[in-house]
């Protein structure tokens, strides 16, 4: 049986810093066996998250120690590490439970190999997609915030319903829509004025 590994006592760091490259430390080498404990410290996850990965037969251990205790190999963390990535990408347990399957069932590796490389594919493009949504939405942030940025000429004194018609800026290029929703349906004289957090902060809380 291999070396058992004991990680040293330390403060859990958010789950996004396992995400960066391995130092070292996070390295398991051949023959060298890890706790479940140790396990879930180099992946970023739970003990309980890996007691469940074993329960719906995603994980095994490599053996046992003397006192019954799970022993994780190198193999182990490289799974635990995959099933983080893609829950990252939207999968959920049952989808992963679906690609493993579907790697043990396949008549050869190279068909195998095919069918991951269709699940990865698909998910290449779902991600380039939001990339492209979430960069629009930069623009767009971004173009809101300069425009708000010249808001601080406005006179004082002047009212809101009046950034409806705003002389301060140049007419002939198109609001950002993240401006024109806010008074497009200001308002009206009369009408109640809104309530909650955002009404306090649009009247400067009196």
């Amino acid at each position: 049986m291999g070396t058992v590994r004991h990680l040293p006592v330390a403060a859990k760091a958010p789950d996004f810093l396992h995400q960066s490259k391995e130092t070292e430390e996070d390295v398991v080498t051949d023959g060298e066996l890890l706790q479940v404990g140790d396990l879930a410290k180099l992946s970023g996850k739970t003990v309980r998250a890996i007691h469940h990965y074993e329960e719906v037969g995603l994980l095994r251990p490599h053996a046992r120690s003397k006192g019954r205790y799970r022993l994780y190999d190198q193999a182990a963390l490289h799974r635990v590490r995959w099933i983080g990535k893609l829950h990252d990408l939207g999968l959920s347990l049952s989808q992963i439970q679906d690609m493993v399957a579907l790697w043990e069932t396949s008549p050869s590796a190279p068909h195998a190999m095919a069918k991951i490389r269709a699940v990865y594919t698909q998910k290449l493009e779902e991600t380039r997609a939001q990339i492209a949504h979430l960069q629009e939405l930069e623009r767009e942030l971004a173009s809101s915030i300069d425009y708000l940025d010249t808001c601080d000429t406005c006179d004082p004194a002047e009212l809101v319903r009046a950034c409806s018609c705003c002389n301060h800026h140049d007419r002939s290029k198109p609001e950002p829509h993240l401006v024109a929703g806010i008074h497009a349906g200001h308002v009206a004289d009369g009408a109640p004025a809104p309530s909650g957090a955002l009404g306090n902060a649009m009247v400067g809380e009196g």
